[in-house]
Formats: structure tokens, sequence, C-alpha cells
């Protein structure tokens, strides 16, 4: 069974700590865990990197590798073409995920590179919101076709 990956970008590794009054007080770790809680048998890649090169490459992995990607890009959102390249080339679903609603935030915010290629954008639901993100994953990678999901590369 391929996994479903939920790729983090910079920053997420400080969660519960930066800014609480923005991205709350839960932990990278405690979202991890709602994550592979939510996903019953199918198996998580969960990962964070300050390193846009690394989420690039696990984006890579995940074309050869996964059956959906969940990405909080972070602060690569607003600025990575490289990123928005990487996973056009990915067939399964994709699903744009941030903690805080970036559109009631600063005008930076509101361009999304990501958005381009995402199949969804979940926002505004917290950090706990991760686990909500993995369900309509599941049920966004059983809704497609089996052959499309056969003709993704093992």
């Amino acid at each position: 069974m391929k996994p479903i990956f939920v790729l983090n970008g910079p920053n997420l590794n400080r969660l519960g700590r930066r800014e609480p009054a923005i991205y709350g007080t839960t932990t990278l770790e405690e979202v991890e865990q709602l994550c592979r809680a939510a996903s019953g048998e199918r198996p998580i890649v969960f990962r964070q990197t300050n390193s846009e090169e690394s989420l690039i490459n696990w984006v890579h992995e995940a074309i050869d590798e996964g059956c959906g990607i969940i990405i909080n890009p972070a602060a690569f959102t607003f600025t990575s073409l490289a990123l928005l390249d990487a996973l056009k080339m990915f067939d399964g679903p994709v699903i744009e995920f941030h903690i805080s609603n970036i559109h009631k935030r600063e005008p930076i915010y509101h361009r999304s590179y990501v958005s381009m290629r995402a199949d969804a954008v979940m926002a505004g639901l917290g950090a706990t919101g991760y686990a909500a993100a993995v369900r309509c994953m599941l049920d966004m990678v059983a809704a497609r076709p089996a052959a499309a999901m056969a003709a993704l590369p093992i």
C-alpha cells in the first residue's frame, strides 16, 4: 500500500513555541501522531525541513512511491517556483495545508504558487486540522479510478 506523504516546510519544527497566537501550542511531534492516527492502515511518510532542496527531493520521492501529498510548504508557498514544478510532476492528489488562514494575514501571504497545482487547499484549521487533511486525502485516494492509481509509478 503506497503511503501518503505529509511534507512540512521551514520553521514548522518550531510549532508549539513559534508565535502560539497564530500557530497554537501543538508541536510537530503531536501533529505527526494526529496524522498517523487518522490514516488508519494507510502508511504515512511524515517529514519536515528548513531546506527547499530537501522538500523538492521528497516530492520527487513521493512521485515514485506515494499515493498522495499533503504539503505545508510554509514560506516556500509564496516563493518557490521550483516546488511548484516538482508538484506538477506528481500524478496523485495534492492538498496544500496551512495552519493559519493565510487569506486573513498580510498581503504577502495571499499568493500561493502551490495552489496552482493543489487539488484542494485547507487553511485556518489549526495544527489539529492535519488530521482532517489526512482523512480528506484518504477519500481522494479512494475515489481515484483504479486505472489512474495503477499508472502511478511504484
